[in-house]
Formats: C-alpha cells, sequence, structure tokens
C-alpha cells in the first residue's frame, strides 16, 4: 500500500508551485478584493506588496507575487484545506500568516526565505530554463503599464508558428498570430491574427479580458465536488484540468523593457504545470537523502529522475484479429483503441502511486508516451523496476509479449534544465527509450520472464482458443464462441464508450459497468453521470477512488472543456444511426441488418462503406460500395523538439507536446461528430491519427485537416503532415486495412524523394490510389474531380471514354519514351469522335460548336489535367469513376 502520508506532503508542495503564479492571473484581471482595506486604512495590495515582492532600485517589482497570496485567500474555502494541524511538510501551525505555510510557499517565489520556499523559487527558474545565476536579473525585470504591449495587453504567442527546421526562429516582430483570451474551448485552440485579438494600447479593454476570465475561472472551481476536497491528490488531479481550461492562453512571461528577448510563447498553465512536477522532485530528493535544510544552490547534482514510459506494438494490439474480428470489427476498434489510452494512463498512475507522486508530476501523456518527474533516488529506482516487472508480466500474461510498456529512465540535475543544455537532455532520454526498445521484457537477463510458463494448461479442453485473438485461452462466453478476459473486455468497452461519459480507475472492485480484467493492480469502471454513484463521495473519502475523468466529446465548439471532473481527451467518435438513415434505408447492401438496428445504435464498417452513395433522377443509387483508411502523422517530429523551437526549456516542451496533441486529440474528434459522423477515429492524439470512414468522405475529411493543420500552426511552412488513403472493399481483415494504409503513409513520407541531393524527403504529402502528391496539387485534383462531374453532366461523358484518358495518364506520365508524347493528338482525336455523336437541343452539333467544346475539354482535362498532374491526374479520374459506378 502507498504511504498515503507522502503522497499528501507531496500534492501540497505541487499545489503550492502549480499556483505561484495565480497572481499574474489575479493582477490582470484586476481584482477589487486587492483594494480592500483594513481597520488601519490599509490596502490588502500594498500589505502584501511589502510581505511577497522584492525589490529593484528603491521600487518593488513582481507585484503579481502579492496577488497571489490575495488569490489565494479568495479560492480557498473552494480548495482543500490550507491551514490546519497537518500540513506537512509545512508547518502544522493553524495560522495561515506562518513563515513556512503552503500560501507562503507560493507567494514568496521572488523573495525566498526558508528552504520549502527557495523549492518553488527554483522550480519556477528550473522549468523556464534560467542559470541559478541569473535569479537575481529574473527580479530586476518589471513591467511597464505604459507600454503599448505590456503584461495586461500582451497575447500569448504560438509556439508552432515559431518552428523553424533550420533552428533559427523568427524574430517576434514577425509572429502575425496569437492565442485569443478565452477558456480552452474547440474554437480557442486555434490562433487568430494579432490584429483580432491583442487589445494594443488599450489597457482598459485588456484588464475587461482578464477580469471575464477569472470571474468565470471562480465560478468553475465551485463545480468540483465538495467531497472530493478531502482527498488532495484527486482534487488535484480536477484542478489541474481546470487551470488548463483558464490558463491555457494566458502568457507566463510578458514583455519587459529591460529584457527584450523574452517571448510570450509559454502559458501560465504549462509553465504551472512543470514547476509543480520539479518542485515536488527537488522536495522529495532533499527529503529522502536527508538534506531537507538546504543545499538547493548545488545545481550539478542529479536531484531529478526523467521517467518517459512508451507502449510499443500499438498495431499489434489494435489490430489483432481472429476468426471472430471481422464480425465486430468496429466494436473492437473503438474498444481496443481506448483501452491503450487506458493502459497508459493505469501504467501513469501505477509509477505515481507506487512512488507516491501527485498527477502534477506527470508532464506530459499522448501517443502512446507519457514524461513523469520523480526524486533521483536508490528508493525510487528500485521501485521502477519493480514496476517494470509487474508491466511486462501483465502483458505476458495477456498479449504473450506482443505489447507492451517499456520504461526508460534518466538522471538529471537542475542546470540540464537551463536552455543551453534542455536540448540534449531530451536527446539522451529518447536514447535511452530506445534502448529499452530493444531489450523488451528483459528476456536476456538472468531472471527473464517465461512467456509460455503453463501456457498449454491454461487451455480447457471443454472451451477453444479465443475467437478474438486467435492464441488465447477461452475463457469468457461469447454466443457460441468462448473469448480471453481482455478480449472480453475490450468488447465491452465498445460497447461502454457509447453510453458512458466519465470513467473511475479505483484501488477496490466496484462491481459497477466495471472491467473483469484488473489492468496493474487497478480496477476501472464506466458511469453515465455522477448522480448515480452520489458524486462518487464515499470512494474520494476513503481514498479508494484513485481518478475519475470525463471523456466525453465537446458539446459546441465555443464551450469550455470543462465539467467539473478531470477531462482526458481520449474518446473518439462513434458513427451511429440516426432518423434520416432509416428513411433511405434501401441503400446499405445488408438491409436485413438494419432492420435490427435502432436510431443511436452504433454502425458497422459494412455500412460505413455504403455511406458515399447517392440517388440519382431516377431513384437509384449511385456509386461504389467502399471504405477508405486514412493513417498520418506529423512529419520531422523529432526535428521539431529537438532543434525546431531555438532555445527550448521544460515549460515550452510540455507546451508544444500539449498544444500538437490537442489539435488530433480535441479538434479531429469533434470535426468528425459534426461534419464527418460516419466517420471512425480508430486513433488520435500526439502527432499521429488512424480514421476508417466512406470513401469518398474520407478524403474530403484528409483535405479538410490539412487546410485547418495550416491554420492552427500559424501557417508556418515548416510544420505539416502527410497522410496515407487506401480504398478496399468491407469485409477484408482490419490488420489488412492497416497495413494498406501504412505502405499509403510510408509512399507519401518519401514523395519527391532525391537520395543524390535530399539529406530527407520533403514529405507534406498524401498518397491516393496509389499516386502520392503535394497538398496542393491533391486539392487541385479533387477539384478536377468536381470538374468532370460538371463535364460529364454537360456532355455526357461515356465510360469508354473515362477509362481511355486512363490510358492517356500512362503515356504522359512516362517522358522516357518520345512515341508517348502522342497522347496528345489521341486525346484530339478521341474528343472529336466523342463530339461527333452528341446531340444539342436534338440537333447534331455543328463544327464551329464542336471546335469550342473541344477546346472546353482541351483546357479543361488535357491542361488543367493530364499536361500539369501526368499519372497523378487518376487521383480525379478514379473519384468521378467511382461516384458514378452503378
Amino acid at each position: 500500500m502507498p504511504d498515503k502520508h507522502l503522497l499528501n506532503a507531496s500534492s501540497r508542495v505541487a499545489l503550492a508551485a502549480f499556483l505561484h503564479d495565480l497572481g499574474k492571473f489575479a493582477e490582470r484581471a484586476r481584482i477589487e478584493e486587492a483594494h480592500q482595506k483594513d481597520t488601519d486604512g490599509n490596502q490588502r495590495r500594498d500589505l502584501n506588496v511589502q510581505l511577497y515582492c522584492p525589490k529593484y532600485n528603491e521600487r518593488h517589482t513582481h507585484i503579481h507575487a502579492a496577488y497571489t497570496a490575495i488569490g489565494f485567500d479568495l479560492l480557498e474555502q473552494h480548495m482543500p484545506d490550507l491551514v490546519g494541524d497537518d500540513m506537512t511538510p509545512f508547518k502544522p501551525w493553524k495560522d495561515r500568516d506562518a513563515d513556512d505555510s503552503l500560501i507562503n510557499a507560493a507567494a514568496m517565489h521572488h523573495k525566498p526565505g526558508t528552504f520549502l520556499q527557495w523549492v518553488i523559487a527554483t522550480a519556477d527558474r528550473v522549468a523556464s530554463g534560467f542559470e541559478r545565476e541569473k535569479f537575481e536579473d529574473y527580479n530586476k525585470l518589471a513591467d511597464d503599464e505604459k507600454a503599448k504591449l505590456n503584461h495586461y495587453t500582451t497575447r500569448q504567442l504560438t509556439l508552432l508558428e515559431q518552428i523553424r527546421l533550420d533552428g533559427k526562429p523568427p524574430k517576434k516582430e514577425d509572429l502575425k498570430y496569437r492565442y485569443a483570451l478565452k477558456p480552452l474551448t474547440v474554437d480557442s485552440l486555434f490562433p487568430q491574427k494579432k490584429e483580432q485579438c491583442e487589445p494594443e494600447g488599450n489597457n482598459t479593454k485588456a484588464q475587461a479580458e482578464y477580469k471575464a476570465l477569472w470571474q468565470d475561472f471562480r465560478e468553475a472551481l465551485t463545480k468540483i465536488p465538495d467531497a472530493h476536497r478531502k482527498n488532495l491528490p484527486l482534487w488535484l488531479d480536477h484542478f489541474d484540468t481546470l487551470w488548463q481550461v483558464y490558463a491555457h492562453a494566458i502568457p507566463a512571461a510578458t514583455v519587459s523593457p529591460m529584457n527584450q528577448n523574452i517571448k510570450a510563447d509559454v502559458s501560465l498553465y504549462d509553465h504551472s504545470k512543470t514547476t509543480a512536477a520539479l518542485a515536488v522532485g527537488l522536495w522529495r530528493y532533499h527529503q529522502e537523502t536527508g538534506q531537507e535544510t538546504g543545499k538547493l544552490e548545488d545545481w550539478d547534482t542529479n536531484k531529478f529522475l526523467l521517467i518517459q514510459g512508451d507502449f510499443f506494438g500499438i498495431q499489434d494490439f489494435i489490430f489483432a484479429s481472429g476468426g471472430e474480428t471481422r464480425k465486430r470489427a468496429a466494436k473492437l476498434l473503438r474498444g481496443r483503441s481506448f483501452y491503450v489510452s487506458l493502459l497508459m494512463e493505469c501504467a501513469a498512475l501505477k509509477i505515481m502511486d507506487v512512488l507516491g507522486l501527485p498527477s502534477t508530476s506527470q508532464v506530459t501523456n499522448a501517443a502512446g508516451k507519457f514524461l513523469i518527474v520523480a526524486p533521483n533516488t536508490p528508493d525510487t529506482i528500485q521501485k521502477l523496476e519493480k514496476v517494470q516487472h509487474e508491466l511486462n508480466q501483465w502483458f505476458i500474461d495477456h498479449t504473450f509479449g506482443q505489447s507492451g510498456v517499456g520504461l526508460a529512465w534518466l538522471p538529471a540535475a537542475c542546470n540540464d534544465f537551463t536552455q543551453g543544455k534542455f536540448s540534449d537532455l531530451m536527446k539522451r532520454l529518447f536514447e535511452q527509450l530506445e534502448k529499452v526498445k530493444l531489450r523488451r521484457f528483459d528476456l536476456c537477463a538472468t531472471q527473464a520472464p517465461m512467456v509460455f510458463d503453463e501456457f498449454l494448461d491454461a487451455f480447457d479442453n471443454n472451451k477453444t482458443v479465443c475467437a478474438i485473438d486467435g492464441r488465447s485461452p477461452g475463457i469468457v462466453a461469447l454466443e457460441d464462441k468462448w473469448i480471453s478476459r481482455l478480449a472480453a473486455d475490450q468488447i465491452k468497452v465498445g460497447q461502454y464508450l457509447t453510453g458512458f461519459k466519465r470513467l473511475l480507475i479505483t484501488r477496490d472492485d466496484l462491481n459497477h459497468n466495471t472491467l473483469k480484467l484488473p489492468i496493474f493492480g487497478f480496477h476501472v469502471s464506466f458511469t453515465k453521470s455522477e448522480d448515480i454513484t452520489g458524486k462518487f463521495g464515499q470512494l474520494a473519502r476513503q481514498a479508494n477512488l484513485l481518478r475519475a475523468f470525463d471523456f466525453s466529446l465537446p458539446d459546441t465548439a465555443d464551450k469550455a472543456l470543462w465539467k467539473g471532473y478531470a477531462r482526458r481527451a481520449i474518446n473518439a467518435w462513434i458513427p451511429r444511426f440516426t432518423k434520416a438513415d432509416f428513411d433511405t434505408f434501401d441503400k446499405y447492401t445488408d438491409t436485413d441488418e438494419i432492420y435490427e438496428k435502432t436510431e443511436g445504435e452504433t454502425k458497422t464498417l459494412n455500412h460505413l462503406a455504403d455511406e458515399d452513395q447517392w440517388m440519382d433522377e431516377k431513384g437509384d443509387w449511385i456509386g461504389i460500395s467502399a471504405l477508405m483508411t486514412l493513417k498520418g502523422d506529423v512529419d520531422n517530429l523529432g526535428i521539431i523538439f529537438q532543434r525546431g523551437i531555438g532555445a527550448p526549456s521544460f515549460a515550452k516542451m510540455a507546451a508544444l507536446s500539449r498544444q500538437m496533441n490537442a489539435f488530433f486529440s480535441i479538434w479531429l474528434p469533434y470535426l468528425c461528430q459534426k461534419e464527418f459522423p460516419n466517420t471512425y477515429t480508430v486513433f488520435a492524439g500526439g502527432d499521429d491519427f488512424f480514421l476508417i470512414g466512406p470513401w469518398r468522405s474520407t478524403m474530403k475529411l484528409a483535405q479538410r485537416m490539412q487546410v485547418e493543420f495550416k491554420r492552427y500552426v500559424g501557417e508556418n511552412p515548416d510544420v505539416h503532415f502527410s497522410a496515407g488513403l487506401s480504398i478496399t472493399k468491407p469485409g477484408l481483415p482490419i490488420n489488412y486495412l492497416a497495413d494498406m494504409a501504412e505502405a499509403a503513409l510510408d509512399k507519401a513520407k518519401s514523395y519527391n524523394f532525391d537520395p543524390k541531393k535530399d539529406k530527407a524527403a520533403p514529405k507534406n504529402a498524401v498518397t491516393c490510389f496509389g499516386h502520392s502528391a503535394s497538398w496542393e496539387h491533391f486539392n487541385d485534383l479533387l477539384e478536377c474531380a468536381e470538374q468532370l462531374n460538371v463535364i460529364r453532366k454537360d456532355f455526357d461523358l461515356s465510360t469508354g471514354y473515362l477509362y481511355g484518358l486512363l490510358n492517356l495518364t500512362s503515356l504522359a506520365e512516362d517522358r522516357s519514351k518520345p512515341a508517348n508524347a502522342v497522347w496528345h493528338s489521341r486525346f484530339a482525336y478521341r474528343t472529336y469522335r466523342m463530339l461527333e455523336t452528341r446531340r444539342r437541343d436534338g440537333r447534331k452539333l455543328d463544327e464551329t460548336e464542336r471546335r469550342r467544346l473541344q477546346a472546353e475539354l482541351s483546357l479543361a482535362i488535357a491542361n488543367q489535367g493530364i499536361e500539369k498532374h501526368k499519372g497523378n491526374y487518376r487521383i480525379a479520374l478514379f473519384t468521378h469513376i467511382y461516384q458514378h459506378r452503378r
């Protein structure tokens, strides 16, 4: 059982560090409470300035520190206990003004006087990448309220706009985009032109925006269930989400006349999160080594341990197939994809639970990877080794070693986080992770786990092998089949996702929509709403409830992503039947199956394949029945993180990871829900995505994603993604779909690559129907396909004529043979003959009309189509032909 006392103490340190800059929010909002007077006529603001703010040239600086203490006072009634008999590691006094109180530790980060205050102050600087010697210079910085751009009017820059693969970020004055000062919503994820959201020279307007945000934040804080205040680690996880929602667009550092190199490109949330993680790691190192009285000035000792987790074998896990996989393909896809996120959530929780760390120590968790900051002590490493063994055993027992979670850890000192060394630190950490991947499960160790130990004994002769994965013992009955417990839970998850919006992780089995197979010792349950279980208060007070989070999709694009609980963006859109689908049921190939469906029920992949058919004027359904898989990821991600952001810091790395993930894990599922409802988001997060949907709609979705991603990154030409589109008939094994999509993506990644000239492929491309093109050309080709629809209607193009164009593209594509240039004359001849048979108003076309129309077709198809795009024009032709196939 973990040390509850140590976890609570660590959570208090985390809370003090997490809100050390609360005053920046409160001060910029110009809260009225700061000007309240005591019986002697002293303003609260002035008294706190004397206590918490340093002086430079006889003038107090960093006034926000005073507002941090005021802010704590205002929020206290809705927070866990900040004073009391047991406030370890802070003084156990009930007096809030005690020198070593939690509030003082947070507010004194610019004027530290005690060990705990120095812990917060040190973590604050390390998170920003400052050197130890620069602390006094840091305290000299002051905001100029008279400047056109000051701490009120400056809006946050986007890191994504600044990325340059050559390592030379643009100048601040050349950056065009900012984040609007709004809560986190689907819409506010996207930056705006600075003219739209930065109230330059208008302090009054800027302060009013902060005040409105502050009031919304205070109101939102009341939505965390009161019962959870008695469980500080749980409450802190909720508050982490709340702080992200309302501080994601508040710049942590703003323009200062004394240091023009400061860029407002890291949010208050990301700075707070990394500061909290470092503060806990730093305090725990000193606490566990018996050095709680000082030596914080030693920045060369490896006091931190960076722990990175990585899920290997994701594709094998999601796309594993057995005899029953095809029948339940859609349900298994969504269940397995969500289960991967569950596994990583529980793996990270296992580490933090064993080490007694709060949720804020987990800096990132996306796309099958997480990063945790821990103290670098022998006890930490010993416990990590045990956790890795337990993770290995779980995956060996249930996946037979085809998947797993590898842990890599690396010691680090404060100096490793400075801007000149941080890139090397991250590089060494990733190198360590690569080594771990190569020695999965420690199979070469002296006491290696036995993968097949007692494997055959696990089978019951009266039950068959698992009908889902084809290799595990069948234990759970599924109709007339037998499946493994893991497969049964994956199917259950697929069902629960359609009706539940919250998830609970507990120590004990709730037996309430709970998965049968514990994950690393934790039990996972699903629930519709807090009313059903009384806001889970009993579980929270008993410390049985470790996590309670909301995984629902956003309701609207402009609504804050906050519902009173911690939020995880791990859900994906699931296509469901609507009333309109039943009105047009005859478009579905398998009409018998749809009779059994009801409104709101999920669609199968067979249904999705029929969705892009359309009804012609005769009432017939036109177009092929086919699926399109879409797989893609951000290009050059390693280079982006290593040198793309110039002088990186821990906070910048966390911010960039969060922002990159948000596009795919928040915006993309929302887009599918609202505009592409027949799309399965198999997985989407981190920097990659895998989608399955109707063939034509999925092509349009890929096009839309590229356009919106360009807007998301501030039109930065150095940040883009590549994608592979693969068309198939329904009914093929799901792993086959995955392999085809992966092959298409690989082809897109090598688009226009010349090994003799290029060190790296240009990428930024898409592969469709086996042909690769730049996104610009792909968009043009889809317009060509639409143009063919118009031409077909005007000229009644025959199928033979269109297939003849496919042959001409082959000639145009191969320029190695001079004879292939004959395609021009063949096109002219075929077009002329086609027009000879056409009639207008019951009469044959005269020569003048034929020549004019031939010129139009030559311009549209030959010049703007075949001549421009060569073999890639097949993308337009196939799109058109498949749309009109009967």
